[in-house]
């Protein structure tokens, strides 16, 4: 029995030399290799007990039965049908290294035992014979020798791999370590082995693929957050911004005693939300609202119903009703009705009602739109860009649904209103509501469908009463027509009559076609012309002398015919334009009627009777009255205005700018004029006796003229009265007129400028010159 040798025990491949009778046979192993498969087992026990190692001691190679798993080749039997043929490819391996480089067993001189190991391998006749220091190994066809292993010094010589010839092919001889030569059995072709995971090449596969995903979700979200950002946030906040007016305060008309004649207060407007409004509710938020509101139940159901703007978005917001006092909005609030609310507005307040109504006009808002206060008529309306300023806006974000509020910290914007300026006027409120009350009064009394009276301070051309008649009340606009709020003073065309004597006698003294003491043989009580017969109101025989004063006194007609034909039609023309006929007096009122005056080139034939006496020639109130305060200033025309100045927001005061001017007759004509015209109103049998004031001297001229609308005459007449005073120092020209069904101008005007003028003397305290009234000779 060989001796226990002190090497180290052998290593043993797992699954090679195991005799587990367990091991299942691995494809199709025949009786003969378990045979094999035994013996080689009974060598392997054998070479362990010569070499010394004691049974049941593990080693190196039975560490190699555990799989990486942590089980054992015998545990992992029936589970992995690969894992023998894993073990086989590596064990041939390990045997490899191990013949070239592991030291063996020595026999004698230091050559190997003939120990042998057989193991499984999968195919027929798969096991493994070393003998002496040779090796053959069988069942795949492959047979590798080891030529004498280590010897003496352990070294291993002559070690040779031939690799198996093809099935059937005659096999080389080889001696075997006993010297006798065995031949090579023909090596079947090894079926393809299961390849080894490969985690290395997984790994970057799997890490491309996140790879590219990264890019794209990168690339998109910088087309998101970069490029596309902008649009898609503006679309996203599109559907959640709800922007509210804020309106610009409107400016305030003044008197020229800054005393208020229009201005714009605090109110409310109420609004619908329809998204919040159920639509079975509609029919009872609407009756709760009608009586509060003023408004029909048909004109809320639209506003209140749900519905969808043109852009595709849902209608959050209506205006049921602008101006709503603050009262009617609370009880609005006290209903507590889903979807309805108020909001800040203001509403134009005119404190004097009916005060200058007609001149100021009224501001208003649309209850179906975020409009301003807008001026509609008036001076409201001529000024309304200054009035007005600029309205700013609230724009913030709400949420959708039932969280439709605010959002906290989103988006919110305010573009802050900027306040209208305010207007200064040169109109007295006390001397407009005295002019208003007797103008009423006077009008009413002979049943005329309009009056009119207007005061300008001769010497600066500010208009300090401008009054209409009829007149309405500005802070319910609605309740009146159109007709009742226009001013009479300067959108009212009519034929001025015999005020227009005035220019004719004006324009001849300026021209020196007659002298101040110049007297007019009258042909009879009538004249012709153009085969019109143009008649006298104060008969005088034919072949009387009349001087100018008689010409004013009397208001001849055949006088002041007598006087135009001494002058061409051209002076005539020239001097209707130089006071003013024709064009606007651009006063300030929207709408100004500019009149007209006919060039000679258009006379006809009866064109040279009636034109010198006023018929044919349309004017204005105001532009009649400006004649009068030009010959009252000195033969200086100057333009009739409403604006003394403009007052910014911060209360600075603008004056306006300063009126035109210019010269139309001489010191001495207009003085000549003056004296003439106060014949009418003192001189005997005079048509304005009733003008006269107590202790002061007037000059003026009464008139019967027609009315012009819609491009013909009215019927009726225009009555009117033009005067000043004190005559020999004038102040202030009043010009009342009125069309009346019949009447002439010193019966229905003189009275009331006589009140009129009365009260502007009193109430600017000019004291009577003191002077004595002249005496006139009319006629000779």
């Amino acid at each position: 029995m060989p001796s226990r040798r002190s090497d180290p025990p052998r290593r043993q491949s797992t699954g090679r030399a195991s005799a587990d009778p367990t091991v299942l046979p691995l494809h199709g192993r025949s009786d003969a290799d378990q045979q094999q498969r035994g013996r080689s087992a009974d060598q392997q026990q054998r070479g362990r007990s010569a070499g010394g190692q004691a049974t049941g001691r593990g080693g190196i190679s039975d560490a190699r039965r555990y799989s990486p798993r942590g089980r054992t080749v015998r545990e992992g039997v029936g589970r992995d049908p690969f894992r023998p043929a894993l073990e086989l490819l590596r064990n041939e391996q390990t045997d490899d290294r191990r013949g070239r480089s592991a030291p063996g067993k020595r026999s004698g001189a230091g050559g190997r035992t003939g120990a042998a190991r057989q193991q499984v391998g999968g195919r027929q006749g798969s096991g493994t014979v070393r003998q002496g220091s040779g090796t053959v190994r069988q069942g795949s066809g492959t047979v590798r020798q080891g030529s004498g292993g280590r010897q003496g010094g352990g070294g291993r010589q002559g070690a040779a791999r031939q690799g198996a010839g093809r099935p059937g092919e005659a096999m080389p001889r080889r001696a075997t370590a006993k010297g006798t030569a065995t031949r090579r059995r023909p090596v079947r072709k090894p079926k393809r082995q299961p390849r080894l995971a490969e985690p290395a090449r997984r790994l970057r596969a799997g890490t491309a693929v996140v790879l590219v995903l990264f890019s794209i979700i990168a690339g998109r979200l910088v087309m998101l957050q970069l490029v596309d950002a902008r649009g898609y946030a503006l679309k996203g906040l599109h559907d959640r911004l709800v922007t509210q007016p804020l309106f610009a305060q409107r400016g305030a008309i003044y008197d020229r005693n800054h005393q208020v004649l229009a201005q714009a207060v605090e109110a409310k407007y109420v609004f619908a939300d329809p998204s919040q409004i159920n639509a079975k509710a509609v029919a009872s938020t609407a009756d709760a609202l009608r009586a509060l509101l003023g408004v029909p139940t048909s004109e809320l159901v639209p506003k209140l119903s749900r519905k969808t703007r043109a852009d595709g978005s849902k209608d959050e917001f209506e205006y049921l009703a602008r101006g709503v006092p603050i009262s009617t909005a609370n009880a609005v609030m006290a209903l507590n009705l889903p979807g309805i609310g108020v909001g800040h507005d203001e509403r134009n307040e005119v404190p004097g009602h009916d005060l200058a109504a007609n001149l100021v006009g009224f501001a208003s808002n649309n209850g179906a739109t975020g409009d301003s206060l807008t001026g509609r008529v008036g001076l409201e309306e001529g000024y309304n860009d200054l009035l007005s300023g600029t309205d700013g806006s609230h724009t913030f974000e709400v949420g959708q649904g039932d969280l439709s509020a605010p959002i906290p910290g989103g988006y919110d914007e305010t573009k802050a209103a900027h306040p209208g300026s305010s207007l200064e006027l040169t109109i007295d409120r006390d001397l407009q509501y005295e002019f208003q009350q007797v103008l009423t009064k006077q009008m009413q009394g002979y049943h005329a469908d309009f009056g009119s009276a207007v005061a300008i301070d001769i010497h600066t051309g500010e208009v300090l009463a401008q009054a209409s008649y009829p007149s309405y009340d500005a802070n319910k606009p609605g309740e009146y027509t159109s007709d009742q709020m226009i001013d009479a003073n300067t959108q009212i065309s009519l034929d001025p009559g015999s005020i227009h004597k005035a220019i004719t006698l004006g324009a001849a003294l300026q021209s020196g076609a007659i002298q101040p003491d110049t007297t007019v043989t009258l042909p009879g009580r009538s004249i012709n012309k153009g085969g019109t017969n143009y008649t006298d109101t104060t008969p005088l025989d034919r072949g009387t002398k009349i001087t100018l004063p008689g010409i004013l006194a009397y208001s001849s007609n055949v006088g002041a015919i007598e006087v135009a034909d001494k002058m061409t039609p051209q002076t005539l023309y020239n001097y209707q334009l130089k006071f003013g006929l024709g064009k606007s007096t651009k006063e300030g009122i929207p709408g100004e009627s500019a009149g007209l005056v006919q060039p000679p080139s258009n006379w006809s034939g009866s064109s040279y009777g009636s034109i010198p006496i006023g018929d044919g020639v349309s004017t204005t109130p105001l532009q009649m009255a400006a004649v009068y305060a030009t010959i009252a200033n000195n033969g200086v025309y100057i333009q009739p205005h409403l604006i003394k100045a403009t007052i910014s927001p911060d209360g600075t005061s603008h004056p306006a700018a300063a009126p035109q001017t210019r010269r139309v007759l001489s010191p001495q004509v207009a003085a000549v004029l003056r004296h003439d015209l106060e014949a009418v109103v003192t001189a005997k049998g005079a048509t304005g006796h009733r003008a006269a004031i107590p202790q002061y001297r007037v000059a003026g001229k009464t008139g019967t003229g027609l009315l012009v609308r819609n491009g013909s005459y009215a019927p009726g007449d225009v009555a009117s009265f033009i005067g000043m005073a004190p005559a020999d120092a004038p102040r202030y020209v009043i010009a009342v007129f009125a069309h009346s069904p019949g009447g002439e101008g010193g019966d229905v005007s003189a009275p009331a400028f006589q009140q009129m003028m009365s009260f502007t003397l009193q109430h600017y305290g000019v004291a009577p010159t003191g002077t004595a009234v002249p005496t006139f000779t009319l006629t000779q």
